[in-house]
């Protein structure tokens, strides 16, 4: 640890070595520092929350069921119409209750083209809450 001689017979070169202890003495105070630290950042403040017991509020509107079979018949709530009529009454219903849910349920083989248009049609008279109803039964 010394830095040089105290003889005469030194060869006039400097130390090259880095001396560590320091380092190291500063490691340990901040470990040591570290860990009695860490668990006082770990505590939780224990508090006793309130207790909600009420049931939301949910308000119910409409539902409307469109159904499109195959061929192309078109039933609203069950009862088959022309596309003409399902536009007319999408438009009516728009304009008195706008928040109306549309289920929109179509058989396996009717083409995508067809649906589509019925959804923009429905979308262009204003009704926004269109939902689709599928099978959950796998194969």
């Amino acid at each position: 640890m010394g830095l040089g001689t105290l003889g005469g017979s030194s060869s006039g070169r400097p130390m090259a070595e880095i001396n560590v202890v320091p380092l190291v003495d500063v490691m340990l105070v901040l470990l040591v520092v570290f860990i009695v630290t860490a668990p006082l950042l770990t505590h939780a403040v224990k508090l006793e929350l309130p207790q909600a017991r009420s049931q939301p509020n949910v308000t119910r509107s409409e539902h409307i069921e469109i159904a499109v079979q195959r061929d192309g018949t078109i039933f609203w709530n069950g009862t088959p119409l022309p596309r003409e009529e399902v536009e007319r009454r999408a438009a009516a219903l728009a304009l008195d209750a706008p928040d109306s849910e549309i289920h929109l349920k179509g058989d396996d083989a009717v083409p995508y083209g067809e649906m589509a248009r019925l959804l923009s049609m429905l979308a262009r008279q204003g009704l926004t809450r269109i939902g689709f109803v599928t099978d959950p039964r796998t194969e």
